[in-house]
């Protein structure tokens, strides 16, 4: 297996760079039917977790795959971390902000069951802190991650794992934990506490909270997990406000990057 390094690379270098977007649903059917070639392993997980070539009905993309069986046990969260990278997908789209790459899971490959990941295409040099310092071009989506982050309780949003994609838009990737039923919130993310949370984001919310979580996420959380979902939603969508670190410092991952 070849070696993979992001460093190692160029963004010109990326012969999916200049790839126009794939449509979700397309992009759904690729992951859970493509045929997969392992490319390398990617640096600095701390899980396993591989870049991979997949191609099916004439469509050719990259995917990155998360087996369960390179997953680090943790003391707070059981295995199958897996389950919520996709959990992470299918919350984002019953929000309707696209903010997470479609994501799958798939039992068929070399390392076991995992979840499959379409890898989007970006400009390595970037992350959040740049972007954010620079202007607030981004800003919108980043506030949508914070929102986000708040209701899967994502307990690892690093500035590395917001990308500014090929295509212009900002992804948000790592969900592996996150959805555990303590408050367990770790970010970047702190530039709009107690920012007013606009009619949009607060009617999405909304929707997810009356709608309740779809189905198949569901199957994929305990009933506390379902509960504090909501109950999370329920807290942000009232106060209409972004939450304030009130912990002196313990609400930041680390590494920040």
């Amino acid at each position: 297996m070849a070696e993979h390094t992001e460093s190692d690379e160029d963004d010109s270098d990326s012969p999916f760079l200049d790839r126009p977007p794939i449509e979700t649903a397309r992009a759904l059917t690729l992951l859970a039917q493509g045929d997969v070639d392992l490319v390398g392993r990617m640096p600095y997980s701390s899980n396993a977790t591989f870049l991979v070539d997949i191609h099916h009905d004439g469509l050719e993309a990259q995917a990155i795959y998360k087996p369960e069986a390179g997953e680090r046990p943790l003391w707070d969260f059981p295995d199958g971390l897996y389950q919520r990278e996709v959990a992470a997908f299918e919350i984002d789209q019953a929000l309707g902000w696209d903010l997470v790459p479609p994501t799958v899971v798939r039992d068929d490959l070399v390392h076991g069951v995992g979840s499959f990941q379409l890898f989007m295409p970006n400009h390595h040099q970037e992350h959040y802190f740049s972007l954010h310092e620079a202007d607030d071009t981004y800003d919108d989506s980043f506030r949508r991650i914070c929102a986000l982050d708040v209701v899967i309780n994502n307990t690892d949003r690093k500035s590395g794992h917001c990308l500014l994609g090929s295509d212009g838009r900002i992804w948000a990737i790592d969900h592996g934990v996150a959805l555990h039923h303590e408050f367990k919130l770790r970010t970047v993310i702190w530039d709009f506490a107690e920012e007013w949370i606009d009619d949009e984001i607060c009617d999405d919310l909304w929707r997810l909270i009356n709608d309740g979580i779809p189905a198949a996420t569901a199957q994929r959380l305990n009933t506390l997990e379902r509960d504090a979902l909501i109950t999370r939603a329920t807290a942000i969508a009232v106060a209409r406000r972004f939450p304030v670190d009130d912990t002196g410092g313990r609400r930041w991952p680390w590494p920040l990057v």
